[in-house]
């Protein structure tokens, strides 16, 4: 089983590493994609902290993904389409499209992964 995660990873905290690990008992294979800094400001209104070749690293570090790829500058949804995962994985407190992903993508069960004390492990709490 396939499964893709996505993010901007502002920073790793123990809530990325538990979004991670939680996307990485879902299958055999976890892909994760990081969004790429025009993107950011689009969705956040704002820059990430970090750009997004320190933001990849970040998660290629820390050693819980199998692949990590950048996602795409226009068509955030190509990444599903090249990957083919079985599971999307999405944070609790993620913005996705779901009725959009469940008619083009029906194939993909989509899976939303718990908090690890939002309250203390947010990238907007911890970033300002």
């Amino acid at each position: 089983m396939k499964v893709i995660g996505f993010g901007t990873f502002d920073g790793i905290h123990p809530g990325h590493l538990f979004f991670l690990r939680e996307l990485k008992k879902l299958g055999d294979e976890l892909i994760v994609i990081i969004a790429r800094d025009k993107n950011v400001v689009k969705t956040k209104g704002k820059p990430a902290k970090f750009n997004e070749n320190k933001r990849l690293n970040f998660i290629k570090k820390e050693d819980i993904a199998d692949n990590v790829f950048f996602g795409e500058h226009d068509d955030l949804y190509k990444c599903l389409k090249e990957h083919k995962p079985n599971i999307i994985g999405l944070g609790y407190d993620q913005n996705a499209d779901i009725k959009y992903l469940k008619e083009y993508f029906p194939e993909i069960e989509i899976v939303r992964v718990g908090a690890c004390e939002p309250d203390r492990y947010k990238s907007s709490i911890i970033n300002g």
